[in-house]
C-alpha cells in the first residue's frame, strides 16, 4: 500500500503512545527483565528506543538547516549509546524515552513544508527525502512496543501500518510473495518475531 507523510505521523503517534505506556509501567525489575529481542533487556530495548529518537531528531535538523548531522557519529558509538543508556536508573531512562520522543515530535512539528524533501542519509547509508523520517520512527516505535513484551502484540497495532509494514518488509527481504494468514501474524513473521502461520520458514530477526 502507499503510504502519505500524514500517514507515517499518525502512525509514530499512535506507536509512541502504545510504546510509552509500556514504559511507565516498568519499575526497576521489570526494566531489568529479557525482552522480547534476543540478547536485550527491556532496558537496552528502551534506551535503544530513546536513541533513536535523538538521532532521528539529528536528520530532522539536517533537513531543517542543510548541515550534515548524521544520525550517530559511527556505528560503535550508536552500540555505546543503547549500553550507557541502558545502565541508567530506571527513571531517568523513563524520562529519556518521554523526553527523546517529545523533542523529535516538537522538532517535526516546525519543519517547514519545502524541507520534508530535503534529503538525508540514514544509519544504513540509503539517502531519502526527509519525509521518510516519521515512517522510520513510526517503525521503530510500534514494532518495539510489541518487543517489551509487556502484552502488546502485532494485533494492537493500527492496520493500516501493518499493511504498509509487509510491504516495506517484503521489499527489504527480497520475497516475491509472503504466507497466507492474518495480517498481523505476517507481519510479525516478516518482521523476525514469534508467529502462529502454519509450515512458515524462518526469518530472523529484522529491525
Amino acid at each position: 500500500m502507499s503510504r502519505t507523510l500524514a500517514d507515517a505521523r499518525h502512525w509514530m503517534r499512535q506507536g509512541t503512545k502504545l510504546l510509552l505506556a509500556s514504559v511507565d509501567g516498568l519499575d526497576p525489575a521489570s526494566y531489568d527483565a529479557a525482552g522480547g529481542l534476543p540478547g536485550w533487556t527491556r532496558r537496552h530495548l528502551v534506551a535503544h528506543v530513546a536513541a533513536n529518537a535523538d538521532a532521528l531528531g539529528n536528520l530532522v535538523h539536517w533537513a531543517a538547516t542543510g548541515e550534515e548531522t548524521p544520525m550517530y557519529a559511527s556505528p560503535e558509538e550508536r552500540a555505546a549509546g543503547i549500553a550507557r543508556g541502558a545502565r541508567l536508573p530506571a527513571e531517568e531512562l523513563t524520562a529519556w524515552a518521554h523526553e527523546s520522543a517529545e523533542r523529535l515530535e516538537t522538532a517535526m512539528a516546525v519543519l517547514p513544508a519545502e524541507r520534508w524533501q530535503a534529503e538525508v542519509v540514514t544509519a544504513q547509508g540509503r539517502t531519502v527525502p526527509a519525509s521518510e523520517i516519521p515512517w522510520l520512527r513510526s517503525r521503530e516505535v510500534c514494532v518495539h512496543a510489541v518487543d517489551l513484551a509487556t502484552g502488546i502484540g502485532f494485533a494492537d497495532l493500527p492496520e493500516e501500518f501493518l499493511a504498509a509494514l509487509v510491504v516495506d518488509i517484503k521489499a527489504k527481504r527480497g520475497l516475491d510473495t509472503v504466507p497466507d494468514g492474518r495480517l498481523p501474524d505476517v507481519a510479525a513473521y516478516l518482521a523476525g518475531r514469534p508467529y502462529t502461520l502454519a509450515g512458515a520458514p524462518e526469518l530472523g530477526p529484522w529491525l
